[in-house]
């Protein structure tokens, strides 16, 4: 038995340059909660606490903003979702990597104040982003509620990505995004189709101008737009997710019909993959997606 989900979905212009000074960040987390005091699951877009304003080189900006997850930026963003008692994606921030590399990065904060997850963007948008890139698909999840996968932005065009999530038992992938570009039509239609062939909850939450074009969404596990935002200043999108649903979805099919984790008989041998020098295993299919 799952408890619904409220989520907010916060398309807002980035907070340029924020990343070490998170008064101003923690004062709007705290206006949108206190407007919307149901919401539990509180997402912003992609880079909004260390993005480049237009003109600006984001080279230069990302180098200066880039911070390793667990210093003062991290401990002050865990501390906001402690005193919320929310749970807090605060949109993707640059990451200095033990590595010595730069990644662009999604953590997620509990109402404990744990870091509970980090995502790594596995598809930079090249040439264009020079962030290195991650190798890991993340999940995490939410007592009570269900089961949360991790995209940013680019990473919705490869549905590589949103069906490894869904395999994971993702019942909700959060996409956060900063397109202010024309293709962010085809981004919308993406999140259905990502949503459609998962039987996943998709949540496609764009930047607001200057930073982005809006037009965020939530779309359900049949491919429905749930909710959908304007191409306007910032909005604060919300619903209520009975996660489960994605579960039930699965078991009945799309429209009672289509069942895309159950797709083969007994016995059939492994289908070879060439373009991944790999293959589909029936049997590893079909472990994948919760029940």
């Amino acid at each position: 038995m799952t408890i619904p989900l409220p989520i907010g979905l916060v398309q807002t212009a980035a907070r340029h340059h924020a990343a070490d000074d998170p008064d101003a960040f923690a004062a709007d987390v705290r206006r949108v909660t206190e407007a919307h005091p149901g919401v539990r699951l509180l997402a912003y877009p992609e880079l909004h606490l260390c993005g480049h304003k237009p003109g600006e080189d984001p080279e230069t900006v990302m180098t200066a903003a880039a911070r390793p997850l667990d210093g003062p930026r991290g401990t002050r963003l865990a501390s906001l979702a402690r005193e919320l008692g929310i749970w807090l994606v605060p949109g993707s921030v640059y990451e200095q990597g033990a590595d010595g590399r730069i990644y662009n990065t999604a953590p997620v904060y509990s109402p404990a104040g744990e870091r509970v997850a980090e995502y790594r963007k596995i598809f930079p948008w090249r040439p264009y982003e020079t962030t290195a890139s991650g190798s890991s698909f993340v999940v995490f999840d939410m007592p009570d509620h269900g089961r949360v996968g991790l995209t940013i932005c680019y990473d919705a065009w490869f549905p590589e990505i949103t069906r490894h999530l869904a395999w994971q038992g993702a019942d909700l992938v959060v996409n956060l995004v900063r397109t202010p570009t024309v293709d962010r039509a085809q981004e919308v239609v993406l999140a259905q189709a990502n949503a459609i062939v998962n039987q996943v909850f998709m949540a496609s939450l764009n930047a607001a101008a200057p930073d982005g074009v809006g037009r965020s969404v939530v779309v359900d596990p049949e491919g429905h737009l749930r909710a959908e935002a304007g191409p306007g200043p910032e909005e604060v999108l919300t619903d209520v997710l009975d996660l489960a649903e994605a579960r039930r979805v699965r078991t009945r099919g799309t429209a009672g019909l289509t069942r895309v984790w159950d797709p083969f008989e007994d016995g059939r041998p492994p289908l070879e993959l060439p373009l991944y020098a790999g293959r589909i295993d029936p049997e590893r299919w079909r472990r994948g997606a919760r029940p």
